[in-house]
């Protein structure tokens, strides 16, 4: 029953990013407010829709009662991102001096044409000790070195643009013939572990084949250039070589990446590596 509730849940999810939609940013900019109000608190946002409203937490559907917000967390920082088109906003928020530290990347989403804040799904990527390179404190100290301005209107780039920038990191893994299109400085941050500030240091090399990153849901805000991808990824976790939760987040300016964060699950500790 859970498994059929999770795929239920996932198709609607899906259904956010199929259709056009009308939600201005500021509905979303509310929902994703309400949402950390209510972490702070340690309990459900206090608008979430009272019919057919759907919590996914690392790919398992719950009672949002039951998940992260069962108790109050302490947040350092975060970034919110708002998707007018699928009616989305997605957080990463940073809890390095919460009593159980985490590193979350939320996503919170409203009805079609909203005109109120009522949220309808919210599936998050849940990060914490023994998850894959965590440490809550380096990702922490990383991620405010960054700088994540609005882009000028005249600038910003359109979402296919950002988003094939997006894939094109990912698909490089398993293909060593995309060349993604990385910024003449490109940082990127894995867990907590960051790489260097200077030229490109978002490389990666690829993965034993065949190697496929699936399940791509995306976020994508032009205003910040930034991109979501929640995805499966194989390979890394020992317990789950299919794939296990994870998350990718990039900052793209002018078409060239230049900020990448990547969060991923782990059933055992360090995926059993």
């Amino acid at each position: 029953m859970v498994f059929a509730s999770y795929l239920l849940a996932l198709a609607g999810l899906a259904a956010h990013g199929a259709v056009a939609a009308d939600c201005t940013r500021d509905v979303l900019a509310a929902a994703a407010s309400a949402y950390l109000a209510g972490a702070t608190a340690g309990k459900p946002p206090a608008n979430l829709a009272t019919t057919n409203f759907t919590y996914i937490e690392n790919d398992v559907a719950l009672d949002i009662s039951k998940g992260i917000l069962a108790s109050p967390i302490s947040i350092d920082f975060n970034r919110t991102f708002l998707d007018t088109e699928s009616c989305g906003a997605f957080i990463e928020f940073n809890a390095a001096s919460n009593k159980k530290p985490y590193v979350v990347v939320v996503r919170v989403y409203v009805a079609q044409g909203a005109t109120t804040p009522e949220i309808t799904d919210i599936e998050a990527v849940v990060t914490k000790d023994g998850d894959w390179a965590f440490n809550a404190a380096g990702h922490l100290a990383a991620d405010k070195q960054e700088s994540w301005p609005a882009i000028p209107d005249a600038k910003q780039d359109t979402r296919a643009v950002l988003k094939a920038a997006a894939d094109a990191y990912l698909d490089s893994w398993g293909d060593g013939t995309v060349s993604p299109p990385f910024g003449t400085t490109c940082s990127r941050i894995e867990g907590g572990s960051a790489t260097g500030k200077t030229g490109n240091t978002c490389k990666m090399p690829q993965f034993p084949q065949p190697f496929k990153v699936t399940n791509r849901r995306y976020i994508i805000d032009p205003v910040f250039g930034a991109v979501d991808i929640f995805n499966n990824f194989p390979f890394i976790d020992k317990a789950k070589p299919n794939g296990t939760p994870s998350t990718n987040i990039y900052r793209i300016e002018g078409g060239k990446i230049r900020y990448i964060h990547e969060l991923t699950v782990c059933t055992n500790k360090n995926c059993g590596r």
